[in-house]
């Protein structure tokens, strides 16, 4: 399995409606793709911007290189979230899951 992670940053003001359109799915149908085995979205506060990170699981590479492309390392921001973003990595990092534990899990 590889975690695709990604980080973005909002204002403090921009921060809910940026989560809002991350959520209930980080891409719309990116939960049917060929190889997705999950997501996560964390946020913290960062002085006085909000930071984002996006975890996505996916089965391999390959399943990655089908939905990001040849330079499947390019962060993929759809253009209506970038004017909710102040900065943003340019790339994805991905990272081999040499271990995985989840408990039950419950979200307001």
């Amino acid at each position: 399995m590889v975690a695709r992670v990604w980080h973005g940053y909002t204002t403090r003001a921009n921060a809910d409606a940026y989560e809002a359109m991350l959520t209930p799915e980080l891409l719309p149908g990116l939960s049917s793709a060929k190889g997705f085995r999950g997501s996560y979205l964390l946020r913290r506060p960062a002085d006085e911007e909000v930071e984002f990170i996006t975890i996505i699981l996916w089965d391999s590479l390959d399943d990655i290189r089908a939905i990001a492309g040849a330079d499947y390392e390019r962060a993929v921001i759809p253009e209506e979230r970038r004017s909710l973003l102040t900065r943003w990595n340019e790339k994805a990092a991905h990272y081999d899951v040499r271990s995985s534990k989840v408990g039950p899990m419950s979200f307001l």
